[in-house]
């Protein structure tokens, strides 16, 4: 994945739901993020820049409708409603709290990768970052998504370059284990995470076994935490 692909979060209280649109949406070439309510929502929006959300309407507590007359206040994020309701006086509640397109329930995956395409085009993105992160020697240029040790690129796999675009996306912040699943969209869950958090320390760190840059946070998840 390179510094084109759309992040998506998805916020939905249905765990299995929510697991399928993440992984659906994973191979079909999105970032994406996932929380199962409203404040995790805006947790996950405090950390990550994100290019759309895709939002359950029927949530327990703030519902889908209310964070998004909440969010329009101070972002202009696309949004992408999901509901059981589907009704001409839903769609309208939905597109005036703000919503950028509403999605009836049940509906085929396919369809919301193509409404997602469809809103994304008509949204300019905005410039690549240009900030470079040191760790010792090395250098993590964000814009270029590149590692480098001097003048000579730094060899990462596909995982561990997304890995470490996700940990650099917030330097200092602690991410779990769930959200980096959803970021490096790799398959295996949180354990594959921690094993290419193992792969990525021999790259990055003087001594993998004693890290100074990729740190555990115990019982909470990694966090970057390069020079200055």
């Amino acid at each position: 994945m390179s510094d084109e692909t759309p992040h998506v979060l998805v916020v939905d209280d249905d765990n299995r739901l929510r697991e399928l649109l993440r992984r659906y949406l994973s191979e079909n070439g999105f970032l994406v993020t996932a929380a199962r309510d409203a404040a995790e929502a805006r947790a996950r929006l405090a950390v990550f820049e994100v290019d759309l959300i895709v939002l359950d309407v029927m949530m327990p507590g703030e519902t889908g409708l209310d964070l998004t007359r909440d969010l329009r206040r101070t972002r202009d994020v696309p949004i992408l409603l999901l509901t059981a309701r589907g009704g001409p006086d839903d769609r309208i509640a939905g597109l005036e709290a703000g919503a950028d397109d509403y999605l009836a329930k049940p509906f085929e995956p396919r369809e919301l990768v193509l409404r997602i395409t469809s809103i994304l085009r008509r949204v300019p993105r905005p410039p690549a970052p240009t900030t470079e992160l040191r760790l010792g020697p090395l250098v993590y240029d964000a814009g270029r998504d590149e590692l480098r040790d001097g003048d000579r690129p730094v060899h990462l796999t596909q995982a561990e370059a997304a890995l470490l675009r996700a940990l650099a996306a917030a330097p200092g912040t602690v991410m779990s284990r769930e959200d980096l699943v959803g970021r490096v969209g790799i398959d295996g869950g949180e354990r594959a995470v921690d094993v290419q958090v193992t792969r990525l320390r021999r790259k990055i760190e003087p001594d993998p076994r004693e890290p100074r840059y990729l740190l555990t946070a115990r019982g909470e998840g990694y966090v970057l935490r390069p020079d200055g």
